[in-house]
């Protein structure tokens, strides 16, 4: 199956214009989903949440991810995140595609579920998970039934759908960083002995459905990306060798491009939002496995973890490393990061990597840089 992707050569840079499936992107920068923490209560998109994708699509993006949009209620995160689990909330989600269009950038809507690390205060029960392991919470999880598994099979589907009818250019499936879909791939998390657990064929297999569903839900044309851990790095986590099945898997179902992470919300120092990046060196920390997808698969590779230079990116992108360069903390600092390089001023992403920037969010305050606000004061 072919990819519609520009070819590389050494004058190639990030700002060149390219096409995944039948989205076309005007360079190769990419905001990666977070969790922004200014949803509604219900998961229901706001004012707020539509400012901060107008600025980014206003700051240079060829592409947003938005949030982390869980599609059933019971996948629920954490508070103020936004949700696609039913039809009511398709006007708002309406509102945001709309404005990022208005503002000449492309929007992409990631689906999740949480699983183990469910809110369970938020959901009114015990959380789902693939197996029910020890020692990532206090509290027991309800392992999930085959009839569970597909069930939220359909609701990735119906979400994306939603997705799809609200104006979005495509959908994101995430499967990294220990949210459900991640849990059915690594060992860590899936202990089942029945066709959905063993080796990581059988492992995958929960993803594999979702991406089927999705694709009966909006057609052939319609982009879905997936993003995805190259390895967990925790003890019995998922490994690259297995990472690198996954994505074979998933490209002969012909996903559209795939998003390098890494690590998991309980993996310390080598969780997905590393600190300290304080060098070019330290920067792509999952570079080197994004090295081995790259000469075993065909399918666009979107790299994300700790991109903070343009130098760097376009070095990713000259030598092969990556079709794509995503970031998520540098453009809470700075939306417009994008623009800023376009117009000649090179200098590396004022984000100083401190993770600061989701305390407002879980305060209630939205996700803002507040190291920023505090070299302001006096």
């Amino acid at each position: 199956m072919p990819y519609r992707i520009g070819g590389y050569n050494k004058m190639n840079t990030p700002f060149e214009a390219s096409t995944i499936n039948e989205m076309k992107l005007v360079n190769r920068f990419i905001r990666s989903a977070t969790w922004e923490g200014m949803a509604a209560d219900n998961g229901a998109c706001t004012p707020e949440l539509i400012n901060l994708m107008t600025a980014l699509a206003k700051g240079g993006l060829g592409l947003i991810i938005s949030s982390h949009a869980y599609v059933t209620p019971e996948g629920q995160a954490g508070p103020w995140q936004l949700g696609v689990y039913n039809d009511a909330l398709v006007p708002g989600l309406e509102a945001m595609a709309k404005a990022v269009h208005d503002n000449g950038s492309k929007i992409v809507m990631q689906l999740a579920h949480a699983g183990f690390f469910a809110n369970a205060k938020l959901i009114g029960q015990t959380p789902l998970a693939p197996s029910n392991v020890e020692g990532f919470a206090k509290s027991p999880r309800t392992e999930m039934t085959v009839a569970d598994i597909q069930n939220v099979v359909k609701a990735y589907g119906a979400a994306a759908k939603r997705a799809q009818n609200a104006g979005f250019d495509g959908v994101q499936i995430h499967a990294a960083h220990g949210y459900l879909l991640s849990q059915f791939l690594s060992p860590a998390f899936n202990r089942r002995n029945d066709s959905y657990g063993g080796d990581i064929r059988h492992r995958a297999r929960a993803v594999v459905a979702v991406l089927r569903q999705i694709r009966q839900a909006v057609g052939r044309d319609y982009p879905v990306l997936v993003k995805m851990n190259c390895r967990d790095f925790i003890e019995n986590g998922l490994v690259v060798e297995d990472s690198l099945e996954v994505g074979t898997m998933l490209e002969s179902e012909g996903i559209d491009a795939i998003e390098l992470s890494g690590g998991v919300l309980v993996g310390g120092k080598l969780s997905p939002s590393r600190v300290e990046i304080k060098s070019e060196e330290k920067e792509a920390y999952f570079q080197d496995d994004a090295r081995a997808f790259k000469r075993k698969l065909r399918v666009p590779l979107i790299l994300v973890g700790g991109n903070r230079s343009f130098q760097v990116a376009e070095r990713l992108i000259n030598e092969g490393t990556a079709d794509y360069i995503s970031m998520s903390r540098p453009l809470i600092r700075e939306p417009d990061l994008i623009n800023r390089w376009r117009a000649g001023d090179l200098s590396k992403a004022a984000c100083v990597s401190d993770n600061m920037c989701f305390g407002p969010a879980r305060k209630g305050e939205g996700i803002y840089c507040l190291t920023e606000e505090r070299e302001k004061k006096p």
